[in-house]
């Protein structure tokens, strides 16, 4: 059994990273070829660096994913600890369905509802564009949202509920009390949800497709463009590096966790 297991997790590892490996290789690519390996050369990544519009739409990825991750973190936290004040059994799973509608709602649903919306409130007030970055914006922060409640609620849950009450008898406002007590014990669960709001939102196709303008165009949305003709392999180099800064943010965001918990160790050690 022992080896059997074994074997499923390597073809299963296999299975998950082998496009990754194979498009980390031709990225460095001397050819154009995908099948044969001509010899190592960065030329790939100096044409991406002297493409235009694709390092616009970079650029506007990351204005949009950085945007929509830190007003959707600040937002799910508020709604997070809203949450978990709710006492009421009937009222907090009412409230826990509503938050997962957008995460099990299929993308191309919540897209075109979304475009209808603002198509429709712009006609109503008059406005010669329905669709700009303002609706990706928001569109991206409905998605996100419900991740970062989910990442928050589970360390709001595990946080000692006595300390924000003793801070207050000590005489901190509600607001202190949270931002000096409450906030460091949720923090992990706060960067896990920025991050992996940034990672939804850097990476998404559907929703953005249906909700840009024409003035805004995302990195997924400029790929999805260049299908039609040929994608060149410094669409594989731009992959590359943005595969090599989601996994440094995910170390990172393991090591925040890691050091987070050591503390708490020592401390039951002690006890």
């Amino acid at each position: 059994m022992k080896t059997a297991s074994k074997i499923y997790m390597a073809l299963a590892f296999v299975f998950l990273f082998a496009p990754i490996v194979i498009m980390l290789v031709f990225s460095f690519n001397d050819a154009k070829s995908l099948s044969v390996f001509s010899g190592f050369s960065l030329k790939w990544y100096r044409e991406l660096f002297r493409d235009e519009q694709t390092l616009t739409s970079v650029k506007n990825t990351l204005i949009l994913a950085f945007s929509a991750s830190v007003i959707s973190t600040v937002m799910g936290t508020a709604a997070a600890v809203g949450i978990d004040k709710i006492r009421s059994k009937w009222y907090r799973t009412a409230i826990d369905t509503v938050t997962n509608i957008p995460m099990v709602n299929p993308d191309i649903i919540t897209g075109i509802s979304l475009m209808l919306m603002f198509v429709f409130i712009g006609r109503l007030f008059g406005a010669s564009t329905s669709l700009n970055f303002a609706t990706m914006l928001i569109a991206h922060i409905t998605f996100c949202l419900p991740y970062v409640i989910l990442q928050v609620l589970p360390k709001l849950a595990q946080a000692d509920k006595a300390l924000p009450e003793a801070a207050r008898d000590l005489g901190c406002s509600p607001g202190r009390a949270f931002f000096k007590v409450q906030l460091p014990e949720i923090l992990p669960g706060i960067l896990t949800g920025l991050i992996m709001a940034f990672t939804l939102s850097l990476d998404d196709f559907v929703i953005s497709y249906f909700t840009a303008g024409n003035g805004f165009q995302t990195l997924p949305i400029r790929i999805y463009g260049m299908t039609k003709k040929t994608v060149t392999p410094k669409m594989y180099a731009l992959a590359t590096i943005i595969f090599f800064a989601v996994l440094i943010l995910l170390m990172l965001s393991n090591l925040a966790e890691k050091d987070e918990s050591r503390p708490k160790k020592k401390h039951r050690n002690k006890k």
